[in-house]
Formats: structure tokens, C-alpha cells, sequence
């Protein structure tokens, strides 16, 4: 009997088929970067016969954030170039040339042992990997560890828009304060399963705070799962169109009996 394709991947397919035949209707080779419009996605859809989704940003915000791009289009990449599509105002987009970059826990650091503090309630009923993560994150109060900071969570899955590039969504901000009194502004991306962190949501991340937040410090984080638990955080900033990795720390979550009182009291960075 032949496997139905999921409902994702049918969904991904379409999206592929109508993104690669915009991209295609733009790209020569030797371009670098060049925008569309919103209204081309409903003219492909129509031209190809496919329903589209009530929020037809869903499409460009697949490529984004989740899904890789069509092989055809990714073969037009030159080498140590990538890519993106990136927000360039109200009901536009753009596809844009930016220097290939992964960014994914390293193995050989070490894992520090912190004593678990989720809730079992908010584990039984956690919805998705990202949903999961970002409750994890702030039961245990990871940011304030990882930075050494006093933080507070002021909103998630914040929409709102950035002048330049459109419409976003910030997965958590959270506010902090340091020794001295001084005020950080700290948008966090979490990336559950084989999500990769990328450039187009820290850039807008980084670009919302610089808007909303301007003369604030800006500390952009991004947390993602690992292997057995363990909840790798990432503090993130951009060099032109890429991104650097400030600092890394991976931290496991036990139950308080199981700590090594010999590791917790030696633990040093």
C-alpha cells in the first residue's frame, strides 16, 4: 500500500512549486538580491490552480523560518552564499545573497547540571517542541544563568512590525537588569527539532529592539534542544549579513537528587 504524504509535506510542496516559480520570474544569474510582492503569490496560486491559506505570508514565512528552499533555487546559490528571503515592507519580500551560516550546539562543551524546576503540568501539556522549549527556558530561568542578569518575561509570540522589513513575530522578549541598574532589551528564538537558527529572524530580532528600544542593549538569544534534554542557549549578534556566536552554554535539567555536589561546587566557565 503506498504512504499518503503528510499534510506538512503536501503543504511544503505546494509552497515549493509556487516560491520557485516566483523566484524564477526575477533571478538572472549575477543577481544578488530583488523583491516581490504578495499579490504574485495569489497570481501563482491561481495560474497553478492551488488553494492558498487564509494568511498567505504563511507561504513566505515557510521558507523563513522552517523549510528549505527548492532545490532548483538553492542550486543558483554561489558558493559560500545562501539565500534568504527577509521582509522589505508592508505585503513585500525579498530574496537576498548572504554568506552561508550554521549555527549548531558544538559537542565538546560542557553540559552544566541545573536542578529542574518545570512544573510537571506545563510538560504533560506542552503543545510542540518550540512551545516546550520556551516554557522550559523560563521555569528554570535559563536567561538569567546564561547572561547574569535579572530577567523578566514581558511577552511572547509577540507580532509587531519593523519599518524595512514588515511584519514579524518574536518567539519571547524578555527585559533584564544587570548589578548596576542598567536595562536589556532580550528577544529569544527557540528551535525545536531540526529547525536551523538562522540570520533573517536575528536580524529582525536585533532590528526590532534597535526601533522599539532605541539607546537600549540589545542581548539577542537564541535556545534550541538537544540530544537527551539538554537545552543548549546561544548569544547571538550580526557582522554585516552574518551572524556571530558571542557565547554558548549547554545546560541539563535533573532532578535536584541527582546533582553531583562535587561538579556544582567546581563548575567554572
Amino acid at each position: 500500500m503506498t504512504k499518503k504524504p503528510s499534510k506538512r509535506s503536501s503543504k511544503e510542496n505546494r509552497y515549493k512549486m509556487l516560491i520557485e516559480s516566483i523566484f524564477f520570474d526575477h533571478w538572472k544569474k549575477g543577481t544578488k538580491e530583488f523583491e516581490f510582492a504578495r499579490i504574485e503569490i495569489e497570481e501563482k496560486a491561481a495560474e497553478f490552480d492551488i488553494k492558498l491559506p487564509k494568511n498567505i505570508g504563511d507561504v513566505p514565512y515557510t521558507f523563513r523560518y522552517r523549510a528549505s528552499l527548492p532545490d532548483k533555487v538553492v542550486e543558483t546559490q554561489p558558493k559560500g552564499l545562501e539565500w534568504i528571503i527577509e521582509g522589505a515592507g508592508r505585503s513585500r519580500y525579498r530574496f537576498k545573497l548572504v554568506p552561508a551560516t550554521r549555527i549548531s550546539p558544538r559537542a565538546e562543551l560542557l553540559t552544566v547540571a541545573i536542578a529542574d524546576a518545570t512544573p510537571e503540568i506545563i510538560r504533560a501539556y506542552a503543545l510542540d517542541d518550540e512551545q516546550a522549549l520556551l516554557a522550559i527556558v523560563r521555569y528554570n530561568r535559563l536567561i538569567d544563568t546564561f547572561l547574569g542578569l535579572t530577567t523578566y518575561s514581558l511577552q511572547n509570540h509577540l507580532r509587531t512590525t519593523v519599518k524595512g522589513i514588515g511584519q514579524i513575530e518574536i518567539d519571547e522578549l524578555y527585559v533584564g537588569l544587570d548589578k548596576y541598574g542598567c536595562h536589556y532589551v532580550i528577544p529569544v528564538q527557540a528551535k525545536g527539532g531540526k529547525d536551523q537558527i538562522g540570520v533573517v529572524q536575528t536580524t529582525q530580532d536585533i532590528r526590532f529592539v534597535e526601533q522599539k528600544f532605541p539607546g537600549m542593549r540589545c542581548r539577542a538569544i537564541a535556545t534550541q534542544f538537544m540530544p537527551d534534554g539538554v537545552v543548549a542557549l546561544f548569544e547571538l549578534t550580526l557582522k554585516g549579513d552574518q551572524i556571530k556566536v558571542v557565547d554558548e552554554r549547554h545546560y541539563q535539567l535533573v532532578p535536584a537528587d541527582q546533582l553531583d555536589q562535587s561538579a556544582i561546587r567546581n563548575y567554572r566557565p
